[in-house]
């Protein structure tokens, strides 16, 4: 190996900069004096110390210091302030891996969720029991779309929260992605011995084509060594009962050495959930059932015959009975009366 030594070129002294060998003892001197209040005895005791040939150095090199200083400071992200777990009951998890508290959830009332009363009940007691630090099942609530999947979700966590008893920490509910699933594992090390009982939940969870964030949901399920955190529940909505789309499936077993393997390993993610809900359209009288709870529970002032009517061509508009529709329907009813919804 070669050393090269270090000489002084012409363009050095023209700008003021230092000798080489002379670089070292101007930088201790810096690093010396930054270390000062520029209002002390000892600063100035420095300064008068400096030799003028060094201070007429150090009057060329530190404002470029300062302002190489300065850039790094503007670049630099801004420190995140400290979170109060106690600012909200609903967080959503942001894809910069930090809790985002949600003051308003956008929810409705457990009781206004009719025709999936099986559903309402055991999420309930499942919800409940975590509350109570007794032991839960993750659950995968699936099925047909705008048939309350997620409604219910957020809708158990506000009952069990209202029914709480006085002195009892309020159990949490924080949102995360889809596309940020593969931070679900960070998000659980963050809960990790929280005091207060989360639930994870996921709206709209399924997996397509070369997806294999799925890897990082099971991870997380089954909490890897250390095992899923005491005080966290995951709670996800899917339009599939088996999260992964076929086509994954046909791949995996077309290039696994062992077919049934790789076909058991895909179908094993759903097993993660020990409670599977499923929900199904509607029939007519459950869909009429929601119109006339929310009439009621508004108080909009309708003839009940012309809002039958008007509620069934409203869903044969749309090809479908659902919660969703239903909601749709009492959005665009109160609109024309002129009344607000609570």
């Amino acid at each position: 190996m070669h050393l090269v030594k270090a000489t002084a070129r012409p363009q050095d002294a023209r700008i003021g900069w230092p000798a080489p060998d002379a670089a070292p003892v101007i930088f201790r001197r810096i690093v010396r004096m930054d270390a000062l209040d520029s209002t002390s005895k000892e600063f100035r005791d420095a300064m008068t110390s400096t030799p003028p040939a060094d201070r007429a150095m150090l009057d060329a090199i530190l404002p470029v210091l300062e302002r190489i200083a300065a850039a790094l400071e503007r670049s630099a992200p801004a420190a995140k302030p400290a979170l109060d777990l106690n600012s909200a009951d609903a967080f959503l998890w942001g894809s910069d891996r930090r809790l985002i508290p949600v003051p308003k959830v956008n929810r409705v009332e457990i009781d206004l969720l009719t025709g999936i009363d099986r559903a309402r009940d055991i999420l309930v007691d499942n919800t409940t029991r975590f509350a109570k630090g007794l032991p839960a099942n993750n659950a995968l609530l699936w099925g047909a779309r705008g048939m309350g999947k997620s409604s219910l979700v957020k809708a158990a966590h506000a009952r069990i929260n209202a029914e709480r008893a006085e002195g009892e920490l309020p159990m949490k509910l924080v949102e995360i992605h889809r596309e940020d699933i593969e931070t679900l594992p960070d998000l659980m090390a963050t809960l990790r011995g929280d005091a207060h009982r989360w639930i994870v939940f996921c709206d709209d969870l399924s997996f397509d084509g070369d997806d294999t964030s799925y890897k990082s949901l099971k991870t997380a399920l089954d909490g890897g060594i250390e095992g899923r955190p005491d005080n966290v529940l995951f709670y996800a909505t899917s339009n599939r009962r088996h999260l992964l789309a076929r086509d994954m499936v046909e791949n995996e077993r077309s290039t696994a050495i062992n077919p049934g393997e790789a076909v058991e390993e895909k179908v094993s993610l759903s097993d993660r959930f020990g409670l599977w809900l499923g929900f199904h359209k509607c029939s007519q009288d459950e869909y009429l059932a929601m119109i006339r709870a929310y009439v009621e529970r508004h108080g909009l002032k309708a003839d009940p015959d012309t809002v039958r009517a008007e509620a069934l061509e409203w869903a044969t508009t749309r090809g479908s009975r659902s919660g969703r529709t239903a909601f749709q329907f009492i959005q665009d009813l109160a609109g024309r009366l002129g009344q607000r919804l609570d």
